[in-house]
């Protein structure tokens, strides 16, 4: 029985037939199980008829009959009649009648009838029972005990919970847990649970100054979380762990105590323990405090000894942070990796630089330079930061040189390109000396000439040799490097064979490529590989849901239903690029809905159309003309193309009910999980269908914790993407079936498991090469950045539409989906072309408005680097307000308190349908950026 599914279905027909063989009081242990597995699946009528089967009527007549008198219970006394806990009724070993453990269950039954008061007061009860009258020499009994204290401290804080603590609440509930501690000095749960107590404390101190001594508290929690850690029997609760203890160091670290207290923690714990933190650990490499430094220094370099492979990649990109503190500590840890395992950190260098060298042409430098110098010159006016955009590529042509360009496509750009571009720079140097605007137009003749060739050759490209691009990729053979992804400690390492000689170009905006690296396992591992995006917070999240994932398997409920996100490797090789494993099989929602309008003469943006149709201002009409608008193109539509898309690619009814009911729950799990995580952008482009499964995957994590909800322009209104196309998508009862009751069982769980939760997401909120993007309130969506309102109304927006939300179809994982995705884009790509041809007609000096002024599409930045490196940004006051806000909006989220300004407590039910409501709301939905398609 210890092996069968936790699946209340699995064990109750099991439970029947074993309890034709087994009396029940007999099998105490196993009806015991099944009725906790029960309770916890809200079965409270087969919980109560499990316990009265295993001898529960007597504490259940005696809660009925006064529920504040003594339930009677047997503590191994002898024989005979009894009023109470002082003498048993029965013995243990001639009955199970009374038993305490069926007595425990039944208490814990109490509590989840919502009967608090009474399972406090026969708790109390059962407590002086058990102290007076039980057998300290039995190990049962024990251990009884020690759930039995751990049990009471979690009711004690539960009731007192959200509201402030009374005074000596917290001392009472640690000395519940502690009483545990000492009764099983080896059981990791007690430890856990006080020193979360602890760290709970600890934030009240610091809320409320004089509820406690704050260093008594941190000690004891960092003491606490490393005996957690050690006795520990799985990842996920060892992690959760890690990160409370790590948040809880960067904070406290400057104190004696607590750094004593840290390095006797890191004795005891093994050094497997911090693989899972490697990105943690390393986002806090240059922190200011040099105790915190030095063991943290320490601590890395013997992970570096112990899993090289797991270190060198992540601590290779720390080496090339712009911050130079920062950049100092990572070449610190590398050299003393160097000393052990020299010819690894050799070949890491080199494959990241390489890697980096093929995401990111020169053509593509120069190109995306120019964009950004023009907008300083033409939108802005600003000449300094125009030179400043475009002066360290022409340092790097000039410090190089076409005899020393490492491959032949550099060579070819030196050849095409070096001539004007020192042409253009020599009257730009002209002009620092006249100050004359002739000058300047005169270097930007040359600059629009050369941005025009490689703007064409951009458009044509669609593969590449690793022979022109990264030669020595081409020729390594049999590395003692890890392929990226693959490390698992105690497993064998699967190592990088060779690269595939051609690499294709996606297309899309940004150009990633994919790439593949052959590994000594004789297997091929395809990845994205990414030139201009910061992949950092993508790998945080990927983290995130990883401990979903552990959280939805553990919880009976939601493991029969084979509840999960689909998660996939993510590499930072510096702050602009990385590595993604690609995900096969899969298709953007918006390719999916272009190629079925395509092929039914259906135009892309045939709602919109008919919106500015309506009302030609749409963009300044008052909200509830809106809504009228919005809804006449909904009206006018059927919006079931993603329903067709699903019927018509299944090979029969069987394959596209099991897709259906595939989309249906993974659209619910992430709704919910991206909801806690405050994920935007949800467009069109950033989910993908898996063509096998049905299951909705979803890519591109820039917009956390609700910043594209606070951003000045085309602020979001909704918690999720639950627009009439996924909705339709479902079964007939759309909303009201499968998709709800998932909203509910995972909201369910990821609100039992809170404390887990918030482990990693102040970890998140904290990380200085994260957080700083919560302070950026200024950003446009990325999925389409408007233009201003030329009065032509849609008919020239069409292009726009198109482009705007395919512009991160970045994750195309089949060759077949580059082919699709390339007849769209390039005919948009032609466009625009076509465009500013128009608007540069002549010469760009005149325009305004140039094409290349357009703004830059990702969000990501730098900016991280040099933002800051301590856990209380001290000199960053708003970042640290923000982050609070934060944690505090999750936590609200996370009790149900995130309406009504916090006051009331909803259910789960009550929850999932406020947010269900939000999701669908018109009058939200039509407030909305064009290019996030709510229409659809």
């Amino acid at each position: 029985m210890l092996g069968v599914e936790r699946n209340i279905e699995v064990w109750q027909s099991l439970m029947l037939v074993r309890s034709l063989v087994f009396d029940p009081r007999e099998d105490v242990d196993i009806w015991l199980k099944y009725a906790r597995l029960c309770l916890k699946s809200g079965h409270l009528n087969l919980a109560s008829s499990a316990l009265w089967r295993v001898g529960a009527q007597p504490f259940i007549r005696s809660v009925e009959r006064d529920p504040y008198a003594p339930i009677p219970i047997n503590l191994g006394g002898n024989a005979g009649a009894s009023q109470g806990f002082a003498n048993g009724l029965l013995s243990l070993a001639d009955s199970a009648a009374q038993d305490p453990r069926v007595a425990f269950s039944y208490l814990r039954h109490l509590w989840a009838e919502n009967r608090e008061d009474v399972a406090l007061k026969q708790m109390d009860y059962f407590i002086e029972a058990l102290e007076q009258h039980g057998d300290p020499t039995n190990e049962e009994m024990r251990r009884l005990r020690v759930q039995v204290y751990i049990q009471l401290g979690e009711w004690q804080m539960s009731l007192s919970e959200p509201h402030k603590q009374a005074d000596g609440a917290f001392d009472y509930v640690l000395e519940c847990l502690e009483t545990a501690t000492k009764l099983d000095p080896t059981n990791d749960r007690a430890w856990h649970e006080w020193a979360l107590m602890n760290f709970r404390a600890l934030e009240a101190t610091a809320k409320e100054p004089g509820q406690g001594d704050p260093k008594h508290y941190a000690v004891r929690a960092i003491q606490g979380f490393f005996r957690s850690i050690s006795f520990g029997h799985t990842s996920y609760d060892v992690t959760k762990d890690v990160l409370r203890l790590l948040t809880l160091w960067f904070a406290q670290g400057n104190r004696s105590d607590v750094h004593m207290a840290m390095v006797e923690g890191f004795h005891e714990a093994s050094i497997d323990t911090w693989l899972n933190v490697i990105p943690q650990l390393i986002a806090r490499i240059d922190t200011p405090n040099p105790n915190t430094s030095d063991l943290l220094h320490d601590l890395l370099s013997r992970i570096g000894q112990a899993h090289p492979q797991a270190l060198i990649y992540p601590i290779t990109v720390a080496s090339k942070a712009l911050n130079p503190t920062r950049k100092l500590a990572a070449e610190g840890i590398l050299a003393a990796v160097r000393r052990h395992s020299s010819q690894l950190v050799y070949e890491a260098d080199m494959v990241s630089r390489e890697l980096i060298r093929v995401a990111i042409l020169w053509n593509e430098l120069w190109h995306g330079a120019l964009e950004e110098a023009s907008k300083h010159f033409f939108n802005n006016r600003d000449v300094t930061a125009m030179i400043a955009e475009l002066a360290p590529l022409h340092e790097l042509m000039d410090q190089i040189g076409i005899e020393e360009a490492p491959t032949l496509r550099e060579v070819a750009f030196f050849q095409a390109f070096a001539r004007d571009l020192h042409y253009a720079k020599e009257w730009t140097n002209v002009y620092e000396r006249t100050k004359s605007l002739d000058d300047l137009n005169q270097a930007w003749d040359i600059y629009y000439s050369v941005f025009s060739k490689i703007r064409k050759q951009l458009a044509n490209l669609s593969t590449l040799e690793l022979a022109n691009v990264g030669p020595k990729l081409l020729s390594v053979r049999n590395l003692t490097l890890a392929v990226p992804g693959t490390y698992k400690a105690g497993a064998p390492i699967v190592r990088i064979q060779s690269f595939d000689t051609k690499v294709t170009v996606l297309t899309s905006k940004q150009r990633p490529r994919k790439v593949s690296i052959n590994g000594s396992d004789g297997k091929a591992y395809p990845f994205l590989l990414k030139g201009h995006e910061d992949l950092r917070q993508d790998e945080r999240v990927m983290q995130l849901f990883g401990v979903i994932n552990s959280l939805l398997s553990n919880d009976s409920d939601t493991s029969k239903r084979n509840l999960g996100i689909q998660r996939y490797s993510v590499l930072p090789l510096s702050h602009t690029s990385g590595l993604i494993g690609w995900v096969p099989n899969c298709d953007t929602l918006h390719q999916l809905i272009r190629d079925y309008r395509e092929a039914r003469k259906i135009q892309l943006n045939v709602e919109h159309r008919l919106m500015v149709q309506m009302a030609p201002d749409y963009d300044k009409l008052p909200l509830m003309q809106k809504v009228e608008a919005f809804k006449y193109a909904l009206g006018e539509t059927t919006g079931q193309d993603l329903y067709r898309v699903l019927w018509l690619k299944s090979q029969d009814s069987e394959v596209w009910l099991d897709r259906r009911r595939n989309f249906t729950r993974s659209l619910a799990v992430m709704s919910m999980a991206g909801y806690i995580l405050g994920l935007g952008d949800r467009h069109p482009s950033n989910l993908m269908l898996d063509r096998v499964s049905g299951k909705l995957v979803h890519i591109d994590f820039g917009d956390c914790f609700e910043v594209a909800m606070e951003r000045d322009k085309y602020p979001e209104k909704i918690p999720f993407r639950l627009t009439r196309m996924l909705t339709q998508a479902m079964e007939v009862s759309g909303i009201e079936g499968n998709f709800r009751y998932t909203c509910e069982a995972s909201m369910r769980v990821l609100r039992d498991n809170r404390d887990s939760l918030m482990a990693v997401l102040e970890a998140f909120v904290y990380d200085p090469l994260i957080n700083w993007r919560l302070l950026k309130k200024d950003a446009v969506p990325s999925h389409a950045q408007p233009e201003e309102d030329d009065g032509a109304g849609g008919a020239n927006r069409e292009g726009d539409t198109r482009d705007g939300a395919d512009a991160n179809v970045d994750h195309i994982s089949h060759e077949g989906d580059v082919r699709g995705s390339g007849d769209g884009e390039g005919d948009a790509a032609s466009e625009r072309i076509s465009e500013e041809d128009k608007l540069t007609e002549g010469s760009m000096k005149s325009s305004t408005s140039s094409a290349l002024a357009t703004p830059k599409r990702r969000r990501h930045s730098s900016a991280g680097d040099n933002f800051g490196n301590s856990f209380v940004v001290a000199e960053h006051p708003q970042l640290n307000e923000k982050a609070l806000s934060v944690i505090e909006r999750v936590k609200k989220k996370l009790a149900g308190r995130d309406f009504d300004d916090g006051n009331k407590v909803l259910t789960v039910d009550a929850q999932v349908d406020r947010l269900i409501h939000q999701a669908t709301s018109h009058e939200n939905l039509c407030q909305l950026y064009y290019g996030w398609c709510p229409f659809w």
